[in-house]
């Protein structure tokens, strides 16, 4: 297929497409006729960056996800690369939510603190 039926199949851009094979995430075949071609292989490999970037990961970290499917994986998150990428993802959310967690505490002590419902705050002439 075409780059402009992969764009609409994967529900993505033609731009985002070349970004991609520049990044060297997708491959980079041309046709005898310069066109670039794609195959089912490659609309699955979209899929997954898709995939991972809607859980927060990176362009880079879906990299080893790629790397498994093109070893021919049915899952691009089988490997032992992929599995390190998914540790390190935990790692870091749980680092987020314990900053979120202290950061409700602080707001939570304040907000106790009040007295009352402060008339300027709901006027919006004064911050916390």
């Amino acid at each position: 297929m075409r780059i402009g039926e992969l764009a609409a199949r994967a529900g993505t851009t033609t731009r985002t497409l070349r970004y991609y094979e520049a990044r060297g995430l997708l491959p980079g075949r041309r046709g005898e006729n310069g066109y670039r071609t794609y195959d089912e292989a490659d609309l699955k490999l979209l899929r997954q960056i898709r995939t991972l970037q809607d859980f927060g990961f990176g362009l880079e970290e879906t990299r080893p996800f790629l790397e498994c499917l093109r070893a021919g994986h049915e899952e691009g998150d089988t490997c032992p690369a992929s599995i390190d990428v998914y540790r390190r993802k935990l790692d870091e959310l749980d680092s987020l939510i314990g900053e979120l967690q202290a950061v409700r505490a602080k707001i939570g002590v304040r907000l106790a603190t009040l007295d009352g419902t402060d008339p300027m705050c709901e006027l919006g002439g004064r911050d916390l």
